[in-house]
C-alpha cells in the first residue's frame, strides 16, 4: 500500500480536509476514513493554515508503554495497559502554542506515536483483527504537568489542560506501525529517540485492549506511549515531534 497524508486546513475561508500531493492539496468533501469525494478544487500548501488532523470524540493515552521510559520514571512495567484519557479540548494543530500555567511547575515534552481509528471498533476478538479498524498514523505531543501527575492519584489534571496535546501535521496512510521512528527536540536538540519496535503492547494489541474498555470510533486517536528522554519545556522554546514517515509536528512554548 503506498503511503498518502490527509490533512485539515482552514483555507478559502473555511475549514476543509485535504489530501496532500506534494505541496499541493486535494480538498476533499468529508473526512478521509468516510470515503470523501475529491471536490475538484486545489489549494497551495504554503496558503493554508494546518489545523490538528482529527476531531477525535477522545483520545486515549497509554503510559509506561516503553520500559526505558518507565525506568527512567522509576516505575515498573505495566502487566496491562496503563489506559488514561485526554480531553479534546486539549488538542491544537501545528503552529500553535502550548500555553504553560505559571503555577503548574514544570512542564515536559512527551514525544508519541498517534493512532487514528477509522472504523467503529468494540469488543474486537483479538487483536489480529485490530489494524483493519485503524486509519493512520500522527505525531502526538503528550504535554504533561509533571509535579502535578505526582500529585494526583489520576492523570487527568496533568495532561488535560488546553492545548496540552499537540497533533499532526497530517495522518499517514499505509505504514508499517510497528517499525516507526520516534523522535523528540526542543530547540532542535534531540531529547528523546526510539522506535515502535520498543513498544511494550504494540498497536494492534492497544487497538484490542482499548475497544474491550470503550468503544473507539472513527477520528479517535490512541498515543501509544513515550520513549525515555522527557523534559521540561519552557516558554520561547519550541518542541517537536517527529514519526518516521508522517512528518514533524513543532509547536512553540509560551506562558498562559
Amino acid at each position: 500500500m503506498s503511503v498518502e497524508r490527509y490533512v485539515r486546513v482552514h483555507g478559502e475561508g473555511s475549514v476543509t480536509w485535504a489530501r496532500q500531493e506534494g505541496d499541493t492539496l486535494q480538498l476533499l468533501d468529508s473526512a478521509p476514513w468516510a470515503e470523501p469525494r475529491e471536490r475538484g478544487r486545489s489549494l497551495p500548501l504554503a496558503e493554508a493554515a494546518l489545523l490538528a488532523p482529527v476531531t477525535p470524540s477522545k483520545i486515549v493515552a497509554v503510559g509506561r508503554n516503553y520500559a526505558d521510559h518507565a525506568a527512567e520514571r522509576g516505575q515498573a512495567v505495566p502487566k496491562e495497559p496503563l489506559l488514561f484519557l485526554k480531553p479534546p479540548s486539549a488538542l491544537i494543530g501545528p503552529g500553535e502554542p502550548i500555553r504553560c500555567p505559571h503555577w503548574v511547575g514544570r512542564v515536559d515534552h512527551e514525544a508519541e506515536l498517534g493512532i487514528v481509528i477509522g472504523r467503529e471498533a468494540a469488543r474486537l476478538p483479538g487483536p489480529e483483527a485490530a489494524l483493519a479498524h485503524v486509519f493512520g498514523a500522527t505525531c502526538i505531543n503528550d504535554v504533561t504537568a509533571r509535579e502535578l501527575q505526582q500529585k494526583d492519584v489520576q492523570f487527568t489534571r496533568a495532561k488535560g489542560f488546553d492545548t496540552f496535546c499537540p497533533v499532526g501535521p497530517c495522518i499517514a496512510t499505509g505504514l508499517e506501525l510497528d517499525r516507526r521512528r520516534v523522535v523528540g527536540r526542543v530547540n532542535g536538540e534531540v531529547r528523546q529517540e526510539s522506535s515502535t519496535e520498543q513498544l511494550v503492547f504494540p498497536v494492534a494489541f492497544l487497538v484490542w485492549y482499548v475497544s474491550q474498555v470503550m468503544t473507539l470510533l472513527p477520528g479517535d486517536i490512541i498515543s501509544t506511549g513515550t520513549p525515555s528522554g522527557v523534559g521540561p519545556i519552557r516558554p520561547g522554546d519550541v518542541a517537536e515531534v517527529e514519526v518516521e514517515g508522517v512528518g514533524t509536528l513543532a509547536n512553540p512554548v509560551t506562558e498562559g
